[in-house]
Formats: structure tokens, C-alpha cells, sequence
């Protein structure tokens, strides 16, 4: 977002005025104050000066800057001065307990591969820099959730941030994708998934919109600062309050290897244990490179609501978790695991591809 250039001459005007005012031991008088600060050396009068130190002087107490104003001479009380106290505006010392260290560790690892990487590395090496001891071994087992896999979360972050209108394509379930333009108002994570709100400005109305449904790329199309959000717009509530309950009215059967698949065990209806390769291959057309002979396999029944968050716990499996039935979520889980191939090799049709003869979800021979 660019900043407007009276805002930046007024940011720059009051950290300079900062900066005087803590570098003295005495106070200073406001005519040493004009003499120090140069942008109050472009000032017009002394009557121009004035307002603007005025103005400035509440602006630093707004802020929460300790400025203190005292005589100058004691001989001659009819002249004040100013500065700021350090030891009221410095910082304390900075402590943790050890289950603090330990939540910020876990903040950290939770950006590590997303799009706030860099923002989240360099807190810690502040943290560090402060005598943070970081102690990652009390998180052995523990791995966040919060995730922002999809390509339109960064695009979209911005575009919240500038206030910029932008347009994508948006792909409800069972139905073909359709382009929308929205005015992005907010990003929430909502039961593991990130949605962005906003005014559809197709619809004219109030929409909420989950980032894994976004099929193509996210295009600002608006200039920024071009709308103004709403003071009591709340992202999650409104999520909330529209996304519908996803009740498991039905049921997913899925290959497991065994010690694998705890999650799906726990909530299975029915488990069949099987080693059966040629039986398995030929109910199912799963690829025999995946069930191997010998290995120790269940077949789960499992009920879900929502397709996409059983396709995502699924292909977060790998090869350990086959999506037997019903067929689109087979699918989902196909597309899944094609487009993780596709970010790391150089296509999704290789022989070991995930849509390959002989990757975990491919057809086999």
C-alpha cells in the first residue's frame, strides 16, 4: 500500500522529534526543538511552528511516549523545556516461563513453510538476541494445525490489507467454477480452514468465501483504498454463523496401512483386516505397488460430512491412506495429491505420480 506523502513527512517529523527529545539530558526549549527537528525548519512563522509542535506534542502522548516538560533554568522559571524520560519509555527486561518459550516455538513452526516465514524468523532471532533460550525438544509430538497451503492466501492478505478490490474463480461442490468479484474485508481460520469475507459486488451482499474452493488466481483489479470496512465487522463470527454444520450423513471406505490412520481408526464403523493383494487390487484398482504383498492393511468405513476436509485428512496420509469409495472423494483426493507432485517435480504423469500407473492413487496395471 503506498503511503500517502503528507503521512510519511509527519511519521518521519515525529520519530525525528523522538529521537531529539531522548538524546538530551536537559530539556530542551522549543526554539533548540525547531533547530533540531528539520522538517520544523521549513515552517513558514513561529505562529506555524507552534501548532504544529501543539499538535505533535499530543500525538506522542497519544501514543503512549512519556514526554515530560520541566524548567529549564531554575533561575528563570518562566521558560519550559521538554524531553522524555527513558526509563519510562524503554521497555523492561524481557522473561518467559518455560510453557511461554514453548508456545512461541509452536507459533514459529506453525509459519515456517507459509507465507509469514520470514516475519515469524525474525522474531525469534530477536527473541534469541534478547538471551531467549528457544527449546524445541518439549514439542517432540506436537505439530501445529494452522496451515495456509493455498496460493490465494498471500494475494488475498494483501488485498485485505490495501483495501483492493480483487476477482477469482470459485468452485462450489458439484457444481462448475464461476468468476466473483469481491472487496475482501477479512481472513479467518475457521475448524482448520481459512475463509475470506467481503461484499461480493456481483451479488451486491455480504459473502463468505473458504480458500481451498478458489480454483484460479486471485487478480487485484481495483486501486487500494478504494472501500472502507465496516468498524464492526467480525470475520469469524460471520463465518460462523454461515457455514452450515458439516453433519456425517455419509460414509467414505478407505484402504490403512496398518499403524497409520489413527484419526480415521478412531472415528471408523467397521474395520476388516486384509492382506489380500490380488483380491484388493481387483475389488478396488489400487496400484499393486501400493498395496504390496505382505503388508497388514484395514479396510475402514468411515462417515463424514464434508468432502474436502475428509480429502484433505486423507491425502495428509500419503501413500498410507487409499480413498476407495465414494468416487468424488477419490477424486478430491487425486487432485490433492497431483498438485502436491506438480510444486515438486516437474510434472503430475510420471511413473510415480500420484495420477501415474503406479502412484499410490493411480489405476495399476
Amino acid at each position: 500500500m503506498t503511503v500517502p506523502p503528507s503521512a510519511a513527512v509527519k511519521t518521519e517529523r515525529l520519530l525525528n522529534l523522538v529521537i531529539a527529545l531522548l538524546s538530551t539530558r536537559m530539556p530542551l526549549s522549543k526554539a533548540r526543538i525547531r533547530t533540531a527537528v528539520p522538517q520544523y525548519q521549513g515552517t513558514a512563522s513561529t505562529e506555524a511552528f507552534d501548532r504544529m509542535f501543539e499538535r505533535d506534542k499530543d500525538e506522542l502522548r497519544e501514543l503512549g511516549i512519556p514526554l515530560v516538560t520541566a524548567v529549564i533554568d531554575p533561575l528563570f522559571d518562566d521558560e519550559l523545556g521538554y524531553r522524555i524520560d527513558k526509563r519510562e519509555y524503554a521497555l523492561p527486561e524481557i522473561h518467559f516461563e518455560p510453557d511461554e518459550v514453548a508456545a512461541l516455538s509452536l507459533a514459529a513452526r506453525a509459519w515456517a513453510r507459509a507465507s509469514l516465514a520470514g516475519p515469524a524468523a525474525t522474531a525469534m532471532r530477536k527473541l534469541r538476541s534478547a538471551g531467549v533460550e528457544m527449546d524445541d525438544s518439549s514439542l517432540v509430538g506436537i505439530e501445529p494445525v494452522v496451515r495456509t497451503t493455498e496460493d490465494a492466501f498471500e494475494p488475498l492478505r494483501r488485498a485485505v490489507f490495501d483495501r483492493q478490490e480483487v476477482t477469482f474463480g470459485y468452485r462450489k461442490p458439484e457444481e462448475e467454477s464461476t468468476l466473483r468479484r469481491l472487496q475482501p474485508w477479512g481472513l479467518t481460520q475457521w475448524h482448520g480452514r481459512w475463509y475470506v469475507t467481503g461484499h461480493d459486488l456481483d451479488r451486491d451482499d455480504l459473502r463468505v468465501f473458504r480458500l481451498g474452493r478458489i480454483d484460479s488466481g486471485v487478480t487485484a483489479t481495483g486501486l487500494p483504498g478504494a472501500y472502507e470496512v465496516p468498524d464492526d465487522h467480525d470475520p469469524r463470527t460471520l463465518v460462523e454463523t454461515t457455514q452450515p454444520p458439516e453433519l456425517p450423513d455419509r460414509t467414505a471406505t478407505l484402504l490403512v496401512r496398518e499403524g497409520a490412520g489413527n484419526t480415521l481408526r478412531r472415528r471408523a464403523t467397521s474395520s476388516v483386516e486384509t492382506t489380500s493383494v490380488e483380491t484388493t487390487v481387483a475389488e478396488t484398482t489400487v496400484a499393486k505397488t501400493t498395496v504390496a504383498d505382505g503388508d497388514a492393511w484395514s479396510r475402514l468405513t468411515v462417515p463424514f460430512g464434508g468432502l474436502d476436509r475428509l480429502a484433505d485428512e486423507v491425502s495428509g496420509f500419503g501413500p498410507d491412506v487409499v480413498a476407495l469409495e465414494p468416487d468424488d472423494l477419490r477424486h478430491a483426493v487425486v487432485r490433492r495429491l497431483t498438485g502436491a507432485r506438480t510444486r515438486h517435480t516437474d510434472g503430475p504423469d510420471g511413473p510415480d505420480g500420484p495420477d501415474g500407473p503406479d502412484g499410490p492413487q493411480g489405476e495399476g496395471p
